[in-house]
């Protein structure tokens, strides 16, 4: 990291990440079928209820002030009386690829997307678990001056009164339906599935 910037490096990681995901995506689709549940309409909608929640949690929590998990950028002050998304969960992106994770369980009943999105659900929950650790030691004393408005367990903050639900209004709410439709276009063609349910 310190050869090429910590930015540099990031987005080094990130592009590789994506690229052995897609791999493990399109090996898990041509693996042996061995199957525990099956797809149906109603787990369709499910997923995509899911897949909501999880874009608007990636968007929402890129490139932001967060002093507590993935995401936070160097330089950008964070606002305890203004924690945005952090409202919701301390951990937007992690929680969104929980909540991905799980949107691809319930549509992918077989053996190998199971261990797949199983396991990156698993490993998303313990980063939560270490990245609030992390925080938490780092915060010290303060930290139930920095956390007040925010949540671990998603909404928790929001749906008892300590943070406000329109402090969630952001500009980037705009980009999370784009990013839908750009999945949606490109799942087909790309993964041979239309996430999309049937109407």
């Amino acid at each position: 990291m310190g050869l090429i910037g910590r930015r540099a490096y990031l987005s080094l990681y990130s592009l590789v990440s994506l690229v052995l995901l897609a791999w493990l995506i399109i090996a898990a689709g041509r693996a042996p079928y061995v199957g525990y549940w099956s797809w149906t309409p109603e787990r369709t909608w499910l997923a995509n209820g899911l897949m909501a929640i999880a874009l608007w949690f990636a968007v929402c929590g890129t490139a932001i002030a967060n002093p507590f998990s993935l995401g936070g950028v160097a330089g950008k002050a964070y606002d305890a009386a203004r924690p945005g998304v952090l409202a919701a969960t301390r951990h937007p992106l992690l929680m969104a690829l929980v909540l991905w994770s799980a949107a691809h369980l319930t549509v992918n009943g077989d053996l190998a997307h199971v261990l797949l999105f199983g396991a990156m659900s698993a490993f998303s929950i313990i980063g939560i678990l270490m990245m609030e650790r992390r925080a938490r030691k780092r915060a010290g004393p303060q930290w139930r001056l920095v956390s007040a408005g925010t949540s671990l367990v998603p909404f928790s903050a929001l749906l008892t009164g300590r943070a406000r639900w329109s402090g969630l209004l952001s500009w980037r709410l705009a980009i999370a339906p784009v990013v839908w439709i750009a999945i949606v276009l490109l799942h087909s063609p790309l993964l041979g599935v239309s996430p999309l349910p049937p109407f």
